[in-house]
């Protein structure tokens, strides 16, 4: 991690909805999303969010030998979003604990302000993560 990983890092970060990115797209063998209106996913706008804190600190790690990992979302998703829209994300780290890093996270899509709340990132060892996680799957404890 680099000196300039601190609070007040800011960033905003535009992608336009489609349709592979609404709840039907979610989970394609559920018939259940099926039948659920062609809205921008939470689980994707979630994700959309991820995106927009991991773009924030990037210059600020060792990419790509320090990345982040998602650990904590706490967040409300309050309006429709129909494909075609423009979503707006705009994060701002508020605090930094260590690896733990915590962000204000919001998002607009240009009619209704769609999402607002927390999200949590924890700055990793690439390499290390890796090691633990061909251990996770080759049956070892991943410790």
């Amino acid at each position: 991690m680099k000196e300039s990983l601190r609070p007040g890092i800011e960033y905003e970060h535009r992608f336009t909805v489609t349709d592979a990115k609404t709840v039907p797209a979610l989970y394609p063998e559920a018939p259940e999303f099926q039948a659920m209106p062609a809205v921008f996913a939470t689980g994707f706008m979630v994700g959309f969010l991820e995106w927009a804190c991991i773009r924030a600190v990037n210059p600020h790690l060792d990419w790509p030998a320090e990345q982040t990992v998602g650990t904590h979302v706490d967040v409300s998703h309050t309006a429709a979003t129909p494909a075609g829209f423009e979503v707006t994300a705009k994060v701002r780290l508020v605090e930094v604990d260590g690896r733990r890093l915590v962000f204000e996270v919001e998002a607009h899509d240009g009619v209704d302000l769609i999402t607002k709340g927390t999200h949590e990132r924890f700055v990793i060892d690439s390499r290390r993560f890796g090691e633990r996680l061909a251990r996770k799957a080759g049956g070892g404890d991943g410790a």
